[in-house]
């Protein structure tokens, strides 16, 4: 899979990661609102078993007065093939 090379993570100059506590991990969110909570994770599961991503953590929403008030966020971050370094 190439990454497309303007989806990155802009850091200003200086912007110093280093301690091991605090550093930044870049990941990606991703959103399915759905009917049910169980068509959510069906959602969910068919989009994470056609791609190679990491599932990193996930968190539920209800969002009231929507046609899909269920909403499964994903967050993830992509599997790179190493020899492609």
């Amino acid at each position: 899979m190439k990454l497309d090379p303007g989806l990155r993570l802009d850091v200003p100059e200086g912007f110093d990661d280093s301690d091991a506590e605090t550093q930044v991990h870049p990941m990606a969110r991703k959103l399915f609102p759905a009917v049910t909570a169980a068509d959510a994770f069906r959602k969910a599961h068919e989009w994470i078993a056609a791609h190679d991503v990491f599932l990193v953590d996930v968190s539920w929403g209800f969002d009231h007065d929507e046609d899909e008030p269920h909403v499964l966020s994903i967050y993830f971050t992509f599997e790179l093939d190493p020899e492609e370094d």
